[in-house]
């Protein structure tokens, strides 16, 4: 196989209005709401720095200032610390910035869906495969999902979307991937299906929120007619590219927790509170006692 494109570049549509996390999403972004002392949208950019990306993308909506904001020095803040020689502080503050030049961050102005935010970044990608992170889906493994997800690119090239599996009978609440040969630690996909009727599933591997894709989706994009909930889905414009392209699957096998739902969110800060050197000790014992106290 002739060489693959390198995946440089990283798409994260953070345009969402997080109406499931009303009231503090009122003001706060859903994407800034913290998992221990985080935002979540870091825990994504991170697992994208593992995979190599060197160009984050975020195409946003208006409210999300907020989110550029924290992705830029804050002099008065950095003064402070130096003043009071808070250097563990400083340190921690210049690991999560990105270097200058590499965050990009365009406007969604009106919420038509995945497809359409993809699109929205067509001129900063440009004629290059690049991934897509959903930034309410954060993940817990040795390896990141999208560095495995690199790593299969590089074999088979084309497109790649990560998939888990899930209890056959909930298979009717996801977009679900046909199963075909096995290749690295994936398989090559054969259909897809979003949301199929109870007992038509092709398999029981649904998507989780990453993806890498070929430019000539935004071309698809470009046109795409509106399909569920009125909107551009990504979904729709990958079945047009499966025509033409083919896509492979990467078996993540690592804990996923959605963030954009209460009970993944409050699941995602137990989880990573307890893998905490510093907070574990403290928590560890009252957990247990509120789990025992349940009835």
């Amino acid at each position: 196989m002739a060489q693959q494109k390198k995946i440089r570049k990283a798409v994260f549509p953070v345009a969402g209005l997080g109406t499931r996390f009303l009231p503090a999403t009122k003001a706060v972004p859903k994407e800034m709401l913290t998992v221990v002392d985080k935002p979540v949208i870091q825990y994504v950019v991170d697992e994208a720095a593992e995979a190599g990306i060197e160009h984050f993308v975020f195409v946003t909506g208006r409210g999300k200032a907020v989110i550029e904001d924290y992705f830029d020095i804050q002099y008065e803040l950095e003064q402070m610390l130096r003043e009071r020689n808070k250097n563990a502080e400083l340190t921690l503050l210049s690991n999560i910035l990105p270097k200058a030049g590499t965050a990009s961050f365009t406007r969604q102005q009106v919420p038509l869906g995945l497809g359409h935010a993809v699109w929205c970044a067509r001129d900063i990608v440009g004629n290059e495969p690049f991934a897509v992170l959903l930034p309410d889906m954060i993940m817990s493994s040795e390896k990141s999902c999208l560095k495995g997800m690199v790593e299969l690119y590089e074999q088979t090239g084309g497109n790649v979307l990560a998939v888990e599996e899930c209890d056959p009978e909930q298979a009717h609440k996801y977009g679900i991937v046909g199963k075909g040969a096995p290749v690295g630690d994936g398989f090559k996909i054969t259909e897809m299906v979003e949301k199929p009727a109870k007992g038509t599933a092709p398999s029981n591997f649904f998507i989780n929120g990453r993806y890498i894709l070929q430019p000539e989706i935004f071309k698809i994009l470009e046109t795409q007619e509106r399909g569920a909930g009125n909107e551009i889905q990504l979904t729709d414009g990958m079945l047009t590219l499966a025509k033409t392209q083919e896509f492979a699957a990467y078996h993540f096998r690592g804990e996923t927790y959605d963030c954009g739902a209460k009970d993944g969110f409050i699941l995602a800060n137990l989880a990573f509170a307890l893998q905490r050197a510093d907070i574990r000790p403290a928590i560890e014992e009252p957990l247990k006692a509120l789990i025992s106290s349940l009835k």
